[in-house]
């Protein structure tokens, strides 16, 4: 009768870690939860036999075996977290967590220091506490904490959507604590353990999280956006390289023959540059592939990589690589009022400009007309970066939610939701923020935020800025 409930739990357990990585597939963070999964469907196996048996030698040996999975436990759930948020600098201390865990396996395994015996309850044996056994109650309590303050680090730095979700996960955590009761047993006092109750709920929620509400990106997803935004320029090379399949050759037999085959003036001119087609297609489908793995970076962003920065040098840069197609450089202008120094990363705060750009000129290409233009300057004790389009605005719906991950209003134009959303965690990570405002119809502006530093030398020419913004765009 005491059997059946370790029985049942364990195999929701192998349901959880299965259903993970049926959902999101092999990543990292899916095997840890897996790990953590197994770790608890043997503990509490190994509890269902245990409840069963009347030998106490053979009691002993099912708890000490009983007692492997749940010496990993707490470490496999640590290093879930580590994953989850992102934090390589855990490691060592995955590690060094993992490899006080085998030794208490061995020492359990081989010595009574452990599990010094059994207690006999009214449910069954259950093992008794050793000398040694506070040591993993102080590991336990030790990576649980410290897996709670990642997580409430990590959500205090998240956007909305992402803040509901790990604050989920923070809550199934917080549920987790509470399966410590069990260990009273081990120090004498009798009653059967629930504690498998309360981590069958936690990671059901973590379960949940992940697959139904989203914890984990999707693969998929990032495959489908580098297909649709690479197909269009790969579509272009392939017309392209059609056209001098089909009237190279005449040109090379000489061009006499290339006069009488029928090629106008104005094809022997387009052939004479399709070289340079090809290459500016190129060129942007590189720059889209950046973009995105860019943005895939991020979640695992090194900030002592960190520097401080030029404006007007990533402004700069981000104008000269950006793969403008035609005339649309004509549309954007600059003006660096005042150039000031950021601490971050300029290659990562050009993607942001990439990002910005990219959405300003498709605002002004839906509107049919329009500019673009950034700025850089300082606003009493702020540094500001703004990029303002006049394009055709964000509806007021909208506005509060352009920063989340995933939301985006072209359902058939390939947008994933990402772009604002990588650029927000680039801005956040640097110590900023970036807020945006719109008018339907007359303007958006993306206005970034950067802690106050020491300002540079101001640039010796003001740039030009043939395009200026309706004064109610201001």
């Amino acid at each position: 009768m005491y059997s059946i409930l370790p029985a049942l739990v364990s195999l929701v357990f192998l349901s959880y870690g299965a259903y993970v990585l049926n959902s999101r597939g092999t990543t990292s963070i899916s095997l840890t939860f897996f790990l953590v999964c197994i770790t608890t469907f043997s503990w509490q196996a190994t509890w269902a036999l245990l409840f069963q048996v009347h030998n106490p030698e053979t009691a002993l040996m099912l708890a000490r075996l009983g007692y492997l999975p749940i010496l990993f436990l707490p470490t496999t759930l640590y290093h879930f977290i580590a994953e989850l948020t992102g934090q390589r600098g855990e490691k060592p201390f995955v590690q060094a967590s993992y490899a006080l865990a085998a030794l208490l396996t061995l020492l359990t395994a081989s010595t009574d220091w452990f599990l010094s015996g059994m207690y006999t309850y009214f449910f069954g044996y259950y093992p008794k506490a050793g000398w040694l056994h506070p040591v993993h109650l102080v590991q336990t309590v030790t990576v649980v904490l410290r897996g709670l303050y990642l997580l409430y680090r990590r959500q205090g730095l998240a956007m909305s959507t992402e803040k509901a979700r790990l604050r989920y996960c923070l809550f199934s955590i917080l549920i987790y604590f509470f399966a410590a009761v069990d260990y009273l047993c081990n120090y004498g006092v009798e009653f059967y353990p629930p504690g498998v109750l309360f981590i069958a709920a936690s990671l059901g929620l973590i379960a949940q999280a992940m697959v139904r509400h989203n914890l984990l990106a999707d693969p998929l997803a990032t495959a489908a956006s580098i297909a649709h935004e690479v197909r269009t320029p790969l579509a272009t090379i392939r017309s392209q390289s059609r056209v001098l399949a089909r009237n190279l050759p005449e040109l090379i037999a000489g061009y006499r023959r290339s006069q009488t085959s029928g090629l106008s003036d104005d094809q022997l001119a387009y052939l004479s540059e399709i070289a340079q087609h090809i290459e500016a297609e190129v060129s942007r489908s590189n720059f889209i592939v950046d973009m995105l793995l860019a943005s895939a970076r991020i979640g695992s962003l090194e900030r002592d990589t960190f520097a401080l920065h030029s404006v007007k040098g990533a402004v700069e840069e981000a104008l000269a690589c950006y793969p403008f197609t035609e005339h649309e450089r004509e549309r954007v202008s600059v003006a660096v009022r005042d150039d000031f120094r950021f601490y971050g990363s300029d290659t990562l705060l050009v993607y942001v400009l990439y990002n910005l750009l990219k959405n300003a000129l498709q605002a002004t290409r839906v509107k049919g007309r329009g500019t673009v233009r950034v700025e850089a300057l300082r606003d009493g004790d702020q540094n500001l970066l703004m990029v303002t389009d006049t394009g055709h605005g964000i509806a007021a719906d909208v506005l509060p939610h352009v920063f989340e991950p995933f939301y985006t209003t072209r359902k058939t134009g390939g947008g994933t939701g990402m772009g604002l959303a990588f650029c927000h965690k680039v801005v956040t990570a640097f110590g900023g923020t970036i807020r945006c405002e719109s008018e339907v119809g007359n303007y958006t502006r993306f206005t970034l935020v950067f802690p106050k530093e020491r300002p540079l030398p101001a640039p010796s020419a003001a740039l030009p800025d043939p395009f200026p913004v309706p004064d109610r765009a201001r």
